[in-house]
C-alpha cells in the first residue's frame, strides 16, 4: 500500500523575524511572522504527511491559539508528526517540494534544506527533493509581502 498527501502554507514577511526554509535560517532583512518559527516548508510537509496518514491538518495538531506553539521549532513539530505516521504503521518514503518566494534566492541553501528535511523524516537525501520558483513579480509573492510552500510526500506500510 502507497499513500499520498499534499500539504501547502503561506507567511506574510516581517521586519524582525528570522527566516526560516526546510529548518535553515537564512540570512535575509526579513523574516516569516506567525506564531510558532512560521517555516513555511517544513508546515507543508508537516500537512503533506498528515494528509497521507489520515491525520488531519497541522492546525488540529498544533494550533495557534495554543501558547505552547509559540515560537516552535517547525523541524520538531515535523518530528513529531513522523512519529504519529510511525504509530500508524506507516513510513515515509520521499518528500518533494516547491518554495515560492522572490528573495532571497534559495539555491545557496537548498543541499542544507534538503539535509535537515531528510533528517528529519529519516530519509536518505535522494528521497527529498527542494525546488524553488518565484512569483514572476505577482501577487503577495511577487510583491515580497510573503513566501509560500508546496509539499508532496509518499507513505508505504511500515510492516
Amino acid at each position: 500500500m502507497t499513500l499520498s498527501g499534499i500539504g501547502y502554507d503561506s507567511h506574510r514577511l516581517a521586519a524582525g523575524r528570522r527566516l526560516v526554509i526546510g529548518g535553515v535560517e537564512i540570512p535575509h532583512e526579513l523574516g516569516l511572522d506567525g506564531h510558532s518559527d512560521s517555516d513555511v516548508l517544513a508546515h507543508a510537509v508537516i500537512d503533506a504527511l498528515l494528509g497521507a496518514a489520515g491525520l488531519g491538518d497541522i492546525g488540529e495538531h498544533f494550533p495557534d491559539t495554543d501558547e505552547r506553539w509559540r515560537d516552535a521549532d517547525s523541524i520538531e513539530l515535523l518530528e513529531a508528526v513522523v512519529a504519529m505516521v510511525g504509530g500508524r504503521g506507516l513510513k515515509v518514503v520521499n518528500v518533494d517540494c516547491t518554495v515560492i518566494m522572490e528573495a532571497p534566492k534559495l539555491a545557496p541553501h537548498r543541499r542544507a534544506i534538503r539535509e535537515r528535511l531528510a533528517e528529519a523524516v529519516g530519509l536518505e537525501i535522494d528521497r527529498v527533493n527542494v525546488k524553488a520558483t518565484t512569483g514572476e513579480r505577482m501577487g503577495f509573492i511577487g510583491r515580497g509581502e510573503g513566501v509560500a510552500a508546496l509539499a508532496v510526500a509518499g507513505l508505504a506500510d511500515a510492516r
